[in-house]
């Protein structure tokens, strides 16, 4: 039988879901676990204080309904931070404290519990436990025969947060990093997890928290490597004897960035080493970032206690990009480069390229390098020839003029009244509904689609869109409207 707290909680949930988009759910409510129910009280478990300022910032109006919803009026939400500190010794040998907050969703206060230290073992400066002579130690990312006394961190300084735009997408991930960059091995995201499918930017976000750090403190020794560069070196260090060294010199780091952990999958000898890394430096409080293509506990090949550690920060995962946020990386990457682009053509780019942002970079190169080689303007025809070689099927085009068919239909109105200057509210609503749908599913400019609805400037269209979003933040009868008519339009590009 369900027991009580989490009963109320799963409606609370219900009601939440309604109301937020499926990936900003998904990254901040799933993992929350409901602990107890006391009178009117609701206890829920959050993975860190991060989680829980980030509720509370973002989220506290719709907890606030949710939980009255389900406990009236005098409802109550307290907050259980959990967080879990290492051990040189396995998982279950943790030690925990926990910070509880207790809030009416009004306003907060926190207590925070003692730390309880198990098995607790003193730090070591080496593997040995012995003091390690820094002048001694080989650096393997040196060629041999050249003597080099700073640690190169090994990035790309093109890779910064300035040039890594945010969006739902990937707005967790980045405000860790960032925060992580303030405090390298402070906070409680350590190590820091980033995972996600290829080319939605998991080694930019990661190499911009290594250049921030460099940036901000120069006293610190940061380190990117690929996780099969570091393979390599496992393999070159027991051929030349020398895995000591090795060890030793990865404990000089502060800051160490892996890349695709998941190629370390099946390599016993390369994971047992770096389980020793892992573990001097996290009692050490240096700060760990990883990134995958999978989330911790869909690593396969991969020892359970690796995976356990993995776990012990925090997983952000990195989405594919909605199309504002394509949008907005494509203008920074044109205005980086110099170029530009008509503005359908950059709505049309970004309409059929969705999943991978390397895609996004590929088809602009290729459209500059197109249009010098032809010399030709870039236009929309030029843009559908290189999409063609990217994408299987360029997407069918809906038109406006059948948007404005569909919702004039749905209303019961005829399609020219959509263009009229009428100030009905019923005209207005489906005028404005018509225009959201048309920025979000045609390629067509904001001017463009403004011009087909009795020439209005692309100004009017921004304020429609924004309209319609706030109606369906709060109406859900309305949202449920909308999300019909979109699926009745995405339907139609198949034939169905």
């Amino acid at each position: 039988m369900i027991k009580e707290h989490q009963s109320v909680w799963a409606n609370c949930l219900k009601t939440i879901q309604k109301n937020i988009n499926a990936q900003s759910y998904k990254t901040w409510f799933e993992p929350i676990k409901p602990v107890n129910l006391h009178e009117n009280v609701l206890t829920i478990q959050v993975p860190n204080r991060f989680f829980y300022e980030w509720l509370e910032e973002h989220y506290v109006s719709l907890l606030r309904m949710s939980v009255r919803q389900e406990l009236g009026e005098r409802g109550r939400l307290e907050y259980q931070i959990m967080v879990t500190r290492p051990q040189q010794n396995d998982s279950k040998n943790r030690s925990s404290f926990v910070a509880q907050n207790s809030t009416s969703l009004q306003g907060s206060k926190i207590t925070t519990g003692n730390d309880v230290k198990q098995n607790g073992e003193p730090k070591s400066t080496s593997s040995s436990g012995q003091i390690v002579n820094v002048a001694e130690i080989k650096n393997p990312f040196v060629i041999p025969g050249i003597k080099k006394m700073k640690i190169d961190p090994m990035l790309n300084a093109n890779y910064t947060f300035d040039t890594f735009i945010e969006g739902d997408c990937n707005r967790l991930g980045r405000s860790a990093g960032l925060a992580i960059s303030k405090k390298p091995g402070g906070t409680a995201f350590n190590p820091l997890f980033i995972f996600g499918n290829v080319g939605l930017g998991k080694t930019h976000l990661a190499q911009a928290i290594g250049n921030e750090v460099s940036s901000r403190f120069t006293d610190k020794n940061v380190l990117y490597v690929s996780a099969e560069k570091f393979t390599n070196q496992i393999i070159e260090a027991i051929k030349n004897g020398s895995i000591n060294d090795l060890v030793n010199f990865y404990q000089l780091i502060d800051v160490l960035i892996v890349d695709d952990i998941q190629f370390l999958a099946t390599k016993t000898k390369t994971q047992e080493i770096f389980f020793h890394i892992f573990n001097q430096l996290h009692q050490n409080g240096k700060q760990l970032v990883i990134t995958s293509d999978r989330p911790p506990k869909d690593l396969e090949g991969m020892e359970e206690r690796l995976i356990s550690r993995f776990k012990w920060g925090l997983s952000a995962d990195l989405s594919e990009p909605d199309f504002e946020t394509r949008m907005a990386i494509l203008e920074v990457k044109l205005k980086k480069e110099g170029l530009e682009v008509p503005s359908d053509v950059a709505e049309f780019i970004c309409y059929n390229i969705k999943n991978n942002i390397r895609e996004l970079e590929g088809v602009l190169v290729s459209l500059v390098a197109q249009s010098a080689l032809v010399r030709k303007e870039i236009d929309l025809e030029l843009a559908k020839e290189v999409i063609r070689n990217f994408v299987s099927q360029i997407n069918k085009e809906i038109t406006v003029e059948y948007i404005k068919g569909l919702v004039a239909e749905h209303f019961n109105l005829q399609p020219e009244k959509l263009q009229g200057k009428t100030r009905k509210r019923s005209i207005v609503i489906a005028r404005q509904l018509s225009m959201y749908l048309a920025k979000n599913l045609t390629s067509k400019s904001l001017k463009g689609i403004g011009e087909m609805f009795g020439g209005r400037d692309h100004s009017t269209v921004i304020y429609s869109c924004k309209t319609v979003q706030d109606m369906m933040d709060t109406d859900l009868v309305f949202k449920d409207t909308v999300a019909e008519l979109e699926k009745k339009l995405r339907m139609s590009l198949n034939g169905k």
